[in-house]
C-alpha cells in the first residue's frame, strides 16, 4: 500500500478518483484535495505515479493515499472501497476517470478489443457508482462524475468501441440521475475535447485547427469544472454533460474550413 499524505479532514467527504495516477486523474486528485478533502489516488499498473501524484498532494498541504485496484473487476472495486472508508470514511465524491483506447476499423476489431475497452470504460463505472451509491443515499449527500469524451458524439475512425463505451457513460449518468435526484445525490459527466494527456498524445496538430480555441486544452481546465460539479455550488445540477472542447461540439464544420 502506498504512502499516505497529511491528515484526514472526513467532515470534507471523501473523493475517489479512478485512474489517477497521471493526466485528468492527478489534476482532478489535485483540485479536490484543495478543497480540503481526503483523495483516493486510484491506479491500475502505475503505482509510482500514483505514489508521486500522493507525494504532490501532500506537499501541497493535502491529504491523499493511493489504492490499487482493476476498477473493471467486481471483488477489486469492493476491497477498495472498504479500504478507502477503513482510511478516510465513506466516499461522497466519486470521480470515474480511468479509462482506454483501443482503436481498429470496425472490420478488423476483435471482440477482445471491443470488450477490454467496455470493461474499464463502462463496466468500471458502473462497478465503482454501484458500491458507492448507498453510502452516498444514506448520508443523503453525494457527487459523482464520470469523465466521458467529446467522442461520444463525434465520432472518429477506428473507436467504435470507444465511442460506445462514452456514449453508454453519459446515458448511465442520466439514469442514475434521475434516480437520486431527491437523495442529495448528483450524477453529472464532464466532456473533455482534444485535451494534452498521454491518451491523445497519437492526436495530431492537425485535429487541434478544427478546434474554435485553436489549442489542445489542459487536464487542469477539466479538472476546475470537476471541482465545481464535485461543490455544494453544483447542488442543483444533475443529469447533465458539462462540456470542456474549446467550442469542438459547437462548430458544424472543422473550423480550419471556414477560417
Amino acid at each position: 500500500m502506498a504512502r499516505v499524505s497529511g491528515s484526514t479532514d472526513a467532515a470534507a467527504g471523501t473523493a475517489l478518483v479512478t485512474g489517477a495516477s497521471r493526466g485528468i486523474g492527478a489534476a482532478v486528485a489535485h483540485a479536490l484535495a484543495a478543497e480540503g478533502r481526503p483523495v483516493a489516488v486510484n491506479y491500475r499498473t502505475d503505482r509510482e505515479g500514483a505514489d508521486a501524484v500522493v507525494a504532490a498532494i501532500g506537499e501541497a498541504g493535502g491529504s491523499a493515499r493511493a489504492f490499487g485496484a482493476d476498477v473493471s473487476d467486481a471483488a477489486a472495486v469492493d476491497a477498495m472501497f472498504t479500504e478507502v472508508e477503513a482510511w478516510a470514511g465513506p466516499v461522497l465524491v466519486l470521480v470515474n476517470n480511468a479509462g482506454k483506447r483501443a482503436d481498429e476499423l470496425f472490420p478488423s476489431m476483435s471482440l477482445a478489443q471491443f470488450d477490454e475497452v467496455l470493461d474499464l470504460n463502462l463496466r468500471g463505472p458502473y462497478l465503482c457508482i454501484h458500491r458507492a451509491l448507498m453510502p452516498m443515499i444514506r448520508a443523503r449527500h453525494g457527487r459523482i462524475v464520470n469523465v466521458s469524451s467529446v467522442g461520444a458524439a463525434r465520432c472518429l475512425p477506428g473507436q467504435a468501441n470507444y465511442a460506445a463505451s462514452k456514449a453508454g457513460l453519459e446515458a448511465l449518468t442520466r439514469t442514475v440521475a434521475i434516480e437520486t435526484a431527491r437523495r442529495g445525490v448528483t450524477v453529472n459527466a464532464i466532456v473533455p475535447g482534444f485535451v494534452a494527456t498521454e491518451l491523445t498524445r497519437d492526436v495530431g496538430e492537425a485535429f487541434h485547427a478544427a478546434v474554435p480555441a485553436r489549442r489542445a486544452g489542459t487536464a487542469e481546465e477539466v479538472a476546475a469544472c470537476v471541482r465545481f460539479l464535485a461543490s455544494d455550488a453544483a447542488a442543483y445540477v444533475t443529469g447533465t454533460t458539462l462540456v470542456v472542447d474549446g467550442g469542438l461540439s459547437a462548430a458544424l464544420l472543422p473550423v480550419h474550413r471556414l477560417a
